[in-house]
């Protein structure tokens, strides 16, 4: 039987010919480039041709966490969102971007040097980058006619049990100074006395309230 294939071009409807036509919630597909140097998908490869094998479900491609559809967008325009703590407007766009289904790497800007990374001395959160066009401020019409734009789907296709990776600082500390700094806190640590000699531990000290603004100069909510 002729092995049957497509270009990368065809990668959407060979999803929903495999879907429609195998009957079942799986499929299989092969992957090979061909002398052209154009990658061809089909259910066997040409005779003596190199192949990779490929799993195709429900309209996920690689069994990847992402729909194609939203996969596709993320990879021609990823997003990154920029969030500070005690921030009520990047807690709100961050629900905003997780109800409709947006998958994003998230910044988190609480220093003078995640300022400087970000654009200088007055820095405004939060902030997206949708491929390279960026957005400061939340502005939900503004955010969605971007997202949309960018090939992101009106309403979330994500399963329930999607979650974005955790934040991760903008500027981490480098790993040499935070290895220097427990050092010297250690040094630093006082030797503990003798039982005896004792004293009674302090009281608590309440609890720190949130950050604000106010706490790094050039950060603005």
């Amino acid at each position: 039987m002729p092995s049957r294939s497509v270009s990368s071009a065809r990668l959407p409807g060979l999803l929903l010919t495999f879907l429609l036509c195998q009957g079942a919630a799986h499929a299989q597909v092969f992957k090979w480039v061909g002398p052209d140097g154009k990658t061809n998908y089909g259910d066997a490869p040409p005779a003596n041709q190199r192949a990779e094998k490929k799993a195709l479900t429900a309209n996920v491609l690689d069994n990847a966490d992402l729909p194609f559809a939203v996969a596709e967008a993320a990879r021609l325009h990823p997003v990154t969102f920029y969030a500070g703590t005690g921030c009520a407007p990047c807690d709100a766009a961050r629900k905003h971007l997780e109800a409709r289904g947006i998958p994003f790497k998230e910044k988190s800007v609480n220093t003078n040097a995640d300022i400087a990374l970000l654009g200088g001395t007055q820095v405004e959160l939060p902030q997206l980058t949708v491929g390279s066009a960026k957005l400061t401020g939340f502005a939900p019409g503004a955010w969605d006619a971007r997202l949309s734009a960018a090939g992101y789907p009106a309403a979330s296709k994500l399963s329930k049990g999607y979650r974005n990776p955790a934040p991760s600082a903008l500027a981490p500390v480098p790993a040499v100074a935070a290895e220097r700094t427990g050092a010297d806190a250690d040094a630093a640590a006082p030797t503990a006395p003798a039982a005896a000699t004792q004293r009674p531990m302090p009281r608590a000290k309440p609890p720190t309230p949130p950050r604000t603004d106010t706490d790094v100069p050039g950060l603005r909510f």
